[in-house]
């Protein structure tokens, strides 16, 4: 089952080919993984490119707005609001959770830390199985904690963190003196139009089953709500609105986090699970390292369902697969395939280049080949008004930069002399224009490292000097 569509809102149908790669892809998903019901689509730039679906029950196949329960893809909607928090001035990640919310025996980690998993608290609360459990059971915010929740050094591990979040929610009620419900409705589901994304079920939607492990039987599952426990596994969701929210993943929406916000929530901020370099986490945010591609996203499980979101930014790539089975599936590799089918086989065409349209002749003098020591390095403008740093040869460090704001001595402002780095190893670090009494570029100072027009050119400010033999 593929859906196409002449609407000029969508893009061009990707080709048969990939199409039947797809189906197949969700096919084999659902068959070998015995569940009732699995499935998937996949969007370009924020617009729909693929859905597919399986079933067991003919003439009952799901589309892209039918709801299963995503689980813990909820934890990236609630990162989203803390995040909108701390781009308010209302919080900072280095605030220790006791700043705002006291008396929780958990008080010294930070909210970066609860963000990233890595405050070291205990998986889940304490008690019965809490996802099958009604929230009932677990009416405070102690009951998700219980004696002994910090189990870690705080900033020493990734130690995933259901609780966690369960604060995390609470913070956002506390700050915005409502439920966590009605301020993720506000904030984000009304603006990125998620009709379908609600913390109860509505209809359509598929009920969650168990399979038995040694027979082809079905049992279903209880549907709890979680109650204090929800920002971590509550919501709701289709494939179709999963899409859309990847999509603000991508390259954010002004409405809700900028672009630069979400970018710092798919940078990874714990450190990786022992022996587990191929994957790591961000804010809220899963990455996993597949076929040479950093995919930023979340995997879900509750009890009857599994849920996947994957994203590529190069590619502008979306990929989501859900199924109504507590297991089975390898949904995250499902879902990791989906993306990796449509990128290999029709990969991104890029824009035309163009030139700038802002050029600053000026600074062509510093464009051009440079060197630290001996490694030669190349210094672009872009099309964006920004440098690119690169190395010429064999591999070394790179970044892009931005022009800031400084002042000179008399206080007027200066644009361009000095710039910030936005990646790599000089992500942050400033580099700056130096120039010579006469006003030419004499050289440039990277974080204090000295680029020169030659190889340790001895009219410049080499730190350490130069040998007066020279080269012999």
């Amino acid at each position: 089952m593929t859906s196409s569509s002449t609407d000029p809102a969508r893009p061009d149908p990707l080709l048969p080919t990939t199409q039947r790669a797809l189906l197949h892809r969700v096919a084999v998903g659902q068959s070998e993984g015995r569940s009732p019901s699995l499935v998937a689509a996949v969007a370009r730039d924020g617009l729909l490119s693929w859905s597919g679906a399986r079933s067991c029950v003919d003439g009952h196949v799901p589309d892209v707005d039918t709801q299963y329960r995503i689980g813990s893809i909820t934890k990236t909607f609630t990162a989203v609001l803390v995040m909108r928090l701390r781009d308010e001035g209302l919080l900072d990640l280095g605030d220790p959770l006791e700043k705002h919310l006291p008396g929780t025996g958990a008080g010294e980690l930070t909210i970066h830390q609860l963000l990233s998993h890595s405050g070291g608290l205990r998986a889940e609360p304490p008690g019965d199985w809490w996802e099958r459990t009604p929230g009932s059971l677990r009416p405070a915010l102690s009951d998700t904690l219980g004696d002994g929740a910090v189990l870690h050094p705080a900033g020493r591990r990734h130690h995933y963190s259901n609780p966690g979040y369960a604060l995390l929610g609470a913070v956002v009620e506390r700050l915005r003196q409502d439920t966590w419900a009605e301020v993720l409705r506000r904030e984000i589901l009304l603006p990125l139009s998620l009709g379908r994304t609600t913390v109860q079920p509505a209809a359509p939607h598929a009920g969650g089953w168990a399979v038995h492990p040694w027979a082809d039987a079905m049992l279903p599952e209880p549907l709890q709500d979680l109650g204090v426990m929800a920002p971590a596994g509550q919501l709701w969701s289709t494939a179709g609105d999963l899409c859309r929210f990847g999509a603000f993943l991508v390259r954010g929406d002004a409405r809700v986090l900028s672009a630069e916000s979400v970018r710092e929530m798919r940078a990874p901020s714990a450190p990786p699970e022992p022996d587990d370099w191929a994957s790591g986490y961000g804010l809220g945010v899963q990455l996993a390292q597949r076929g040479g591609r950093t995919l930023a996203g979340h995997t879900g499980s509750l009890p009857g369902f599994l849920a996947c979101l994957w994203t590529h930014g190069d590619e502008g790539l979306v990929s989501v697969a859900l199924a109504n089975a507590t297991s089975g599936p390898a949904i995250g590799a499902i879902a990791a395939d989906l993306l990796a089918t449509v990128a290999d086989a029709e990969p991104r065409i890029p824009d035309a280049w163009r030139p700038m349209e802002n050029f600053d002749n000026g600074l062509l003098e510093i464009a051009g080949q440079w060197y630290w020591g001996t490694n030669a390095y190349g210094l672009k403008l872009v099309a964006d008004g920004g440098l690119e740093l690169y190395p010429l040869s064999g591999s070394g460090r790179g970044s892009r930069f931005v022009a800031t704001a400084n002042t000179d001595g008399a206080g007027e402002v200066s644009v361009g002399r000095t710039w910030r780095g936005l990646d790599g190893y000089y992500a942050g670090e400033a580099l700056r224009i130096v120039r010579s009494a006469d006003g030419s570029v004499s050289h440039l100072d990277l974080g204090t490292f000295v680029l020169t027009r030659q190889p340790y050119d001895p009219a410049e400010a080499v730190p350490g000097g130069v040998d007066g033999d020279g080269w012999r």
